[in-house]
């Protein structure tokens, strides 16, 4: 009997977590026992993946530049990965404002209901804490994002997941060892090889417990919906920011089958896995080590490659929360602040949300902070702002797991093009967590 694939499984662990949540949603009690009993196995299954985000990290960007003998070879390599980037972020940025100001999903907002969404999000908690957050980012200096690359203690970047400092630190060590006498170098080299594979190893291990943690973690999202009136007068703008989302995928099949030669449908159920946990965990970093298992092992990306390009993608490439950005800020505008859609400010909104994108952090509802920072970008009035938040609020979280699907489908497209580019990209050598054991 044929074994059913991990993405089906996923899909299965999904969809019975959303029926579960909603039927728990209706029994009194229900909530209750969802948080106590079902989402704590979903939270043990992320701090596993981030767990191992890093030594994964560290190993194969180590190993991947210490591969490649030549320096020059890793100026063209990071030359060509942030080029794709900004690029994709763009046209990302370029489709969500095309979008919005085509439907126009603001324009004819009920005012009761704006009213009902101010009155209940306007103080809530966690609109003050992004208020908060975008606060303490905009005040810092102008090349505080360029400091924080910069790690003063690596070990409390390791404890911290700081992925641009790790990303520094193994660049840092792998060009050295360049540097150094091939005999010195080979010792450590070995060392990292062999963490490599032991990590992408416990990504395996790991993985076989996805479909039930993707159960708990949807069935605990579906628990904090509270107001469904409300999710459903936001149905118009969700709509959009989804179809934005959608014609973004298509863009980056589109790449995929024109430059690299690689069937889209094909493409889509090697890297499924990987997007369905991104939707479940609404985290590009926590999604990471099953990113670069799928792109190495299932694709056919060299590990010098993906161990370079997923891990700087996951930090500063952000097209979903980019594409969300622009539709977000304009929708925002057409409801409460209509005399600030003008072109000028949406030029704006384009350089702001692409500088944006990489610095946003790669956690769930990132994208909402960097939003605070787009709309004071073009002067929109603080007093509106936490009403402005409040509009989106109720349906940040499905969105955000719309969209960091894009940012992990973006990241594994740009590993693809920049590996055809350097002739990396060779037959996929899948791997299973049971090759070695002897039963």
């Amino acid at each position: 009997m044929k074994k059913l694939a991990l993405h089906w499984k996923i899909i299965i662990g999904m969809v019975l977590g959303i029926i579960f949540g909603f039927i728990m949603n209706g029994i009194d009690g229900g909530k209750g026992f969802v948080s106590d009993w079902i989402a704590p196995f979903g939270t043990i299954f992320i701090n596993l993946l981030k767990l191992i985000a890093v030594p994964l990290i560290l190993a194969s960007l180590i190993k991947g530049i210490s591969d490649l003998k030549d320096i020059s070879k890793i100026k063209s390599m990071g030359l060509r990965t942030i080029g794709i980037y900004v690029f994709t972020t763009l046209v990302a940025i370029v489709i969500g404002l095309t979008i919005v100001n085509v439907v126009q999903p603001g324009e004819g907002m009920p005012q009761d209901t704006i009213e009902k969404i101010k009155a209940k999000y306007e103080n809530d908690a966690g609109v003050a804490d992004k208020l908060a957050k975008a606060t303490a980012q905009k005040d810092a200096g102008p090349l505080q994002a360029l400091v924080d690359i910069f790690p003063s203690n690596i070990f409390q970047s390791f404890a911290e997941a700081s992925m641009l400092q790790v990303i520094f630190f193994a660049m840092f060590v792998g060009i050295c060892l360049l540097l150094i006498p091939e005999k010195k170098a080979k010792p450590l080299i070995k060392f990292f090889d062999s963490l490599n594979e032991v990590v992408m190893k416990m990504v395996d291990l790991i993985m076989l417990f996805a479909p039930y943690a993707v159960f708990a973690l949807l069935a605990n999202v579906i628990i904090a919906f509270d107001d469904i009136e409300i999710l459903i007068k936001l149905l118009y703008y969700s709509i959009c920011v989804v179809g934005g989302l959608i014609l973004m995928i298509c863009f980056y099949l589109l790449l995929v089958s024109v430059y690299a030669k690689k069937s889209p449908l094909w493409f889509l159920k090697q890297i499924s896995p990987a997007q369905l946990l991104a939707f479940s965990t609404s985290s590009s970093a926590a999604t990471l080590p099953v990113t670069m298992e799928r792109v190495e092992e299932h694709i056919g990306v060299d590990k010098e490659v993906s161990g370079f390009v997923l891990p700087v993608g996951a930090t500063v490439n952000m097209d979903g929360t980019s594409l969300y950005q622009g539709i977000a800020a304009v929708f925002i505008m057409q409801v409460i602040w209509p005399e600030g859609l003008t072109f000028s400010n949406q030029l704006v909104i384009v350089a702001t949300a692409l500088l944006a994108s990489i610095g946003s952090a790669a956690v769930p509802s990132a994208g909402m902070v960097m939003l605070v920072i787009v709309l004071e970008s073009i002067g929109f009035p603080a007093e509106l702002l936490p009403i402005g938040l409040a509009l989106i609020f109720a349906v940040d979280r499905p969105l955000d797991m719309c969209r960091t699907v894009v940012n992990v489908t973006g990241d594994a497209t740009v590993s693809v093009l920049v590996a055809k580019s350097l002739d990396k990209l060779h037959e996929p050598r899948v791997k299973n967590w049971d090759d070695n054991y002897k039963k």
